[in-house]
């Protein structure tokens, strides 16, 4: 294993600084290198690139079970513990899938506009279309939430805000620097969803100009 990393690392280092870190020698390490190759490992070498092509296909979301199944759909014999084996040798791990957390809070008793954008996510200059949403961040051993407003002619963020409580306050603050940093003209349409931080009072203040919540 040790004379394979050297092997695998020798371009980028020199041989003897390699085996003087793994504590082997350099003449072992290239009378390892004469050696034929065993049919093993050659199998191994092979069985590798199929392996790391079935993770890739599955955009690394594939571990050793299915990366095994899927070898076994195209014919070859092989079993679980040296897929795993070839799996992390090559550094191979399933990308864990993060569930959708939904911060939407459309439990209250604020009013609710009508959609008027009607999932027509175009403009036709900037300033004209704004949608805002909330979304969930993982920071250390707790959480943030981050608000956002999107210019949908532009598709830049025009305003944003983060907070460790999901608020009004922190949707607030993204609508405002929006506000600020873009001193639209009437006629700005604003879309969010139906949430109570967009729906509350604070949010949809008379001087702004047109907010839409909508699902």
């Amino acid at each position: 294993m040790k004379f394979a990393f050297i092997h695998a690392e020798r371009a980028g280092y020199p041989v003897t600084v390699l085996s003087r870190t793994l504590g082997v020698s350099r003449g072992g390490f290239y009378a390892w290198l004469a050696r034929p190759e065993s049919r093993r490992s050659a199998e191994d070498r092979r069985l590798a690139v199929l392996v790391r092509a079935a993770h890739d296909e599955s955009r690394r979301t594939y571990g050793r079970p299915r990366v095994h199944v899927e070898l076994a759909a195209q014919g070859e014999r092989v079993g679980g513990k040296r897929v795993a084996r070839l799996m992390r040798q090559e550094g191979l791990r399933a990308r864990v899938r993060r569930r959708y957390r939904c911060t939407t809070m459309s439990e209250h008793d604020q009013p609710i506009a009508p959609n008027l954008l009607a999932r027509d996510f175009e403009a036709e200059a900037p300033n004209r279309r704004w949608v805002g949403d909330t979304t969930e961040l993982l920071a250390g051993n707790g959480k943030l939430y981050l608000a956002a407003i999107l210019d949908l002619y532009s598709r830049i963020i025009v305003g944003w805000a983060v907070s460790a409580v999901n608020d009004r306050h922190l949707t607030g603050r993204a609508l405002e620097q929006a506000l600020r940093r873009r001193a639209p003209e009437s006629g700005l349409l604003h879309h969010s969803d139906q949430g109570s931080t967009y729906a509350s009072q604070d949010y949809r203040r008379p001087w702004l100009l047109v907010a839409s919540p909508a699902a």
